[in-house]
């Protein structure tokens, strides 16, 4: 019996079976319509009244039963098409209600329910990937900090900048790793083997600045072990070690490594942060070392330049004698015109305003000038005198076997020379002249330091007293 029951509902049927039935009822009424016309008006005189209202009483119900068959097909429909609106809109936690229906609504519905499903799956799905691609990109963007930090530091070092200026940027950039507060950097005396701060960079740098580490404390003994120093939530120091950096450094968590030259530690390089449960990981402490064999070639480059320096004589720009040749040489001049007893002179120029004539004319002109004057001064010298570029814009002669008149008489004929060779020109801005101060020994001094010191007095007068003038009383 249950069987015919389902075949009899039309739950149990399709959509093309629901429209046929409803079809033929609603055809039905307009056959009954027009069998009413003709009982109505045609047999009425056969006594047919009862069963015409009957008939149309029938019709009506099946005309009704018809339009609720219609009305369900079309409600479901209608349905489905407003779930599947609201799904396509983005609100994947919709979901049909489709039970008891097997027509081919259901099966949409049914359909729809497992597509949004599946992509609610997938959207989870993507979250999480996207959740990781986020965290990829963080680690990306820090990678890519990191070295585009080390070809700026290696772009400093291979232009020969300061050491000081070199330091500083690898302080500031080493600050950049693990979340750290502060970043600092530890210099070790080689004689009696303490450390000083050299710099800091970050939260409380100015105190990290006055941290002094003597060669008895814990702490200098960890920073000579050749090994990192790590303190964080899975590795700690001895107590004595840890009370100590604490004291001074002012920091819960630190990341320090030696700075090796020529095998020996030179320096400490750390980072470091109060932040609770912190653990520094093995990329962390491999990007540190990288910074601390940068400080090491900063410190190597500035110590070739050094030497360079002491070795190399001449000016780039005008072929004289550079500041330290010029000043040793006087030294020896100064021994021998005392053992001899001989004069030696020493006369120091400047060239009058020229910074503003940089400014105005630009700096290949005012390099051209001073070649000039470079090349006047060479012309005006014995074989026995050297003369050397001291400045950016001054200019020294030492001169043996002359007492203060004569450089007195060759300063001034070197003056009027620069002057003249300025004469034709109309704008008075580009009139070079210069000033200068002249020292004897032992008149002066017995020491290169001290004429030196006396020439520059005089030359300092000389500007003072309205320039283009040499100063020699």
């Amino acid at each position: 019996m249950a069987k015919n029951t389902n075949n009899l509902s039309l739950a149990s049927h399709g959509l093309k079976y629901k429209l046929k039935i409803s079809f033929y009822l609603m055809s039905i009424l307009p056959l009954l319509v027009c069998g009413y016309l003709v009982s109505n008006y045609i047999l009425p005189r056969f006594g047919l009244s009862i069963d015409i209202a009957l008939s149309l009483l029938i019709s009506v119900i099946i005309a009704f039963f018809g339009f609720f068959v219609i009305k369900e097909v079309f409600d479901r429909v209608l349905s489905v098409t407003s779930e599947a609106r609201l799904i396509a809109a983005g609100d994947y936690s919709r979901k049909l209600e489709i039970e008891g229906t097997v027509d081919e609504v259901g099966d949409l519905g049914e359909s729809l329910n497992l597509l949004t499903q599946q992509i609610r799956s997938n959207m989870d799905e993507l979250k999480g990937y996207g959740e990781k691609t986020t965290q990829i990109n963080i680690e990306i963007q820090k990678r890519v900090m990191v070295l585009s930090s080390l070809l700026q530091i290696s772009s400093v070092i291979s232009q020969n900048t300061k050491l000081e200026d070199s330091l500083k940027l690898i302080v500031e950039k080493s600050r950049l790793l693990a979340n750290s507060e502060s970043a600092y950097l530890l210099f070790r005396e080689e004689e009696r083997g303490s450390f000083y701060m050299k710099e800091a960079d970050g939260s409380d740098s100015a105190d990290l600045m006055k941290i002094v580490i003597s060669p008895k404390e814990a702490l200098s003994r960890a920073f000579n072990l050749n090994k990192p120093v790590t303190i964080d939530s899975e590795n700690t120091l001895e107590k004595e070690t840890e009370r100590t950096f604490f004291e001074k450094f002012r920091l819960k968590n630190s990341l320090a490594l030696p700075v090796y030259l020529k095998g020996k530690i030179v320096a400490v390089l750390g980072v470091g942060n109060s932040q609770p449960q912190f653990k520094y990981k093995k990329e962390e402490m491999e990007l540190l070392d990288i910074f601390a064999k940068q400080i090491a070639i900063a410190i190597e480059n500035d110590t070739l330049l050094r030497r360079v320096e002491k070795l190399e004589i001449k000016d780039a720009l005008t072929g004289l004698y550079n500041d330290i040749f010029i000043r040793s040489r006087l030294q020896e001049e100064i021994k021998r015109a005392i053992i001899y007893q001989r004069p030696c002179s020493f006369v120091l120029f400047d060239v009058d305003n020229f910074k503003s004539y940089q400014e105005d004319f630009g700096l290949l002109q005012a390099e051209s000038e001073l070649k000039k004057i470079a090349s006047l001064m060479k012309n005006s010298v014995t074989e026995i005198d050297r003369v050397a570029r001291v400045g950016d814009d001054e200019f020294a002669l030492l001169l043996p076997e002359k007492n203060k008149r004569q450089a007195l008489d060759m300063a001034e004929s070197i003056r009027k020379k620069i002057e003249y060779s300025s004469n034709e020109e109309t704008d008075p801005r580009k009139k070079v002249t210069v000033s200068a101060g002249i020292s004897e020994n032992p008149l002066d001094g017995v020491e290169a330091k001290e004429l030196i010191a006396k020439a520059e007095e005089l030359l300092k007068l000389a500007k003072a007293n309205g320039k283009n003038r040499v100063s020699a009383f």
